[in-house]
Parts: structure tokens; sequence; C-alpha cells
């Protein structure tokens, strides 16, 4: 069947089909125009584990996702799919992130790389394996894009959509990236690790096609990098976490709304959607590898999506990454649930202006 005949055949109503694919839904990597990128990677992290296993925990609780959206029409209609999840990179990931745990362990203990040379060695070897995954991810996101594809990578830490910016960075002259985050990720090889998951916006912005940093949420961060900050107020904009709830819930001298079009109203036309899940408030993403309290509730964010592509601006592209299920307890969900919700309003909102 064609893409109109999946369609007609389609009963959004129906409980979801056991059919292996993202939300139910009957497309396939042909019919869909956003496609998912899964990246089964978390070796740099610095505190809890299990992003890893992100994507295949968010397929999987796509499934108790009803596909009607208030905002969007018909928004399931679009097609999306998500690719395989590479079983290369998963088994990669196992036996690198157990390298760099043995090197961040040394690291808390006191150790002095410079009197190891097994540490150096180890440092080399998973800053080998990173820059690797980084080239797959941005040759994979060429490929789609080539494609025609409107490309979003489901991670997986957050270093797992470098790969992608960077592909990005090759299509458009300028662009701008809206990180929500609960950190600022403008550490420089953090832990000595290039491409660390808390340096990826400092990575990002050694692409000179990303022209603007927007910042929101952010509310666990190092002197060093509001110094950073600090130094380039033309390209970088931080509405950190604090401010915000000062402002609209206890001084009430403004709304979110008004806030939404403040940090809107910084970007450029084209803008990539980094959205770690950490972002949100901890009760609704518990298991991630560093909550912080404070954040977003899920329909906050939600809101700013909207008035963000009702502004006129288009979505290249955007990642979900740090979304980890709970480890002890498999029949919980909770986290992949709630990024499974996320992840189909960043489909929905990517998706206006393409036809379907």
């Amino acid at each position: 069947m064609n893409k109109q005949q999946k369609i007609n055949a389609f009963d959004p109503n129906a409980y979801a089909c056991a059919n292996g694919r993202l939300f139910g839904l009957p497309f396939d990597y042909e019919d869909a125009k956003v496609v998912l990128l899964p990246v089964p990677w978390e070796v740099t992290v610095s505190y809890s584990a299990g992003t890893a296993s992100g994507p295949q925990a968010i397929l999987e609780a796509s499934a108790q996702v009803d596909l009607y959206d208030s905002d969007v029409e018909d928004a399931w209609k679009i097609g999306a799919y998500m690719l395989p999840i590479s079983e290369d990179w998963q088994q990669k990931n196992e036996v690198y992130r157990e390298k760099a745990a043995r090197y961040i362990e040394f690291l808390e203990e006191g150790g002095n790389i410079e009197e190891s040379a097994e540490m150096q060695q180890l440092l080399g070897e998973v800053n080998l394996q990173c820059t690797a995954l980084k080239e797959w991810g941005k040759q994979e996101s060429l490929r789609l894009l080539d494609d025609n594809k409107l490309v979003g990578i489901v991670g997986g830490d957050h270093s797992s959509p470098l790969g992608l910016m960077e592909a990005l960075a090759t299509k458009y002259d300028d662009f701008g990236i809206l990180q929500i985050d609960a950190h600022a990720d403008l550490r420089v090889a953090f832990e000595g690790f290039q491409y660390s998951h808390a340096s990826i916006m400092h990575n990002a912005l050694q692409n000179k096609e990303v022209s603007k940093l927007v910042m929101v949420g952010i509310r666990d961060i190092c002197e060093a990098e509001v110094e950073y900050i600090n130094r380039f107020p033309k390209r970088i904009t931080c509405f950190y976490d604090w401010d915000i709830k000062e402002k609209v819930e206890m001084e009430r001298s403004t709304t979110w709304a008004a806030m939404c079009d403040e940090i809107i109203a910084v970007l450029p036309q084209k803008v990539y959607i980094s959205f770690d899940i950490d972002g949100l408030k901890p009760n609704l993403c518990p298991n991630t590898g560093t909550p912080v309290a404070g954040g977003f509730e899920l329909y906050e964010v939600f809101y700013l999506l909207k008035k963000l592509v009702l502004s006129g601006r288009e979505i290249i592209g955007f990642d979900l990454c740090e979304v980890s299920p709970d480890a002890y307890h498999e029949a919980d969900e909770w986290d992949a649930n709630v990024g499974a919700r996320v992840l189909y309003k960043l489909i929905n909102w990517s998706g206006q202006g393409i036809k379907h």
C-alpha cells in the first residue's frame, strides 16, 4: 500500500497495534516525513546510568500514547518512523561505558591521570569511540536529510545529537538552538572526555552556523559556564529557571506566555530543539541521569513549542535525550511514558508545514 492507502486503512481510535513501530503507526521509512535516529549511548555519564536504554523504552511505551492532539489536527498523518536501534553501538556502549566508569572512579578517588599510563590509555580509547559515534551520527543524519526527512535523535545521553547538529550545519548557513535543560552543558571536555554529555553545547557552538543558543530552564550550573554565557551575550541567551520562577510565580511581574515571547524573540528563523528530559520537574523523569529540583511541567514546555511554531519559525530538527527507564523495577515505565509523550509533541510541532 502507498501512504494514503495506509492512512485510509488505519484506525487512530483503535488500540495500538503491536507492530514494533513508534506509536503503533502504520508507516515505514519511505512513508515517513519525520524519521527518528535512536542512539543507545551513555559512555561518559557522570552520575546515574540507564539512558542508553531510553530509545527502546520510549519505543515500547509509545504504544500507550493516544494519537489525538488538540493542537495539531490529524498530526499522526504526517508520518513518523524510528529506525532500528543499532546493536553494534549498543554493544560498544557497554564495553566503553565500563572503561569510562573505571576512569571516572579513578578521578573521583583523587587519582592523577598524568601519573597513570593505564588511565591515559582508557581516556584515549573512550575519546576515540565517542568521536566515532559522533561521526556515525553525522553520516546517518546526512543520509536522512538527503532523503528529505526531518530528523530527530532519540538518546542516549546528551552527547548523542552532536552528529545531527553538525550535519545540519552543512545544510543551513544560520540556525539557532533552543535548549530545554536543567544543565548548561557548556563545560570544555568535562572530565577529559572531548564529547562528554556535559560538553554538548560547547561542542555545538564550534559550528559557526549555530548563530544563537537559547537556554531555558537552566538551574544547575558551574561558575565557569556562567562566565562563558556572559562572555558571549549576542550568541548565548540563558533563561535561568530561578529567574523564570521568580518573575512568573512569585513576583507575578510577567506571565509564562509573555516569557515564551521573550524566549522566541531572540531565536533566528530556523530552530533546532534540544530537549534534555531533566528540563522537566523530577517527578516526571525520576530516573534520568542527573535529576535536579525545579524545572517545568509538561504543559509549560508544550506551550513554548506551540508559540514557537505559531511565531512562524521553522523547526529543522530536534533531539530528546536522557530518558532512562527504572533499572530496578521493570514494570515502572513512567520515564519512558513521559518521554514518549514529549517525543510525540516534538514530532507533531516539527512536522507543521510538511505536507502529509
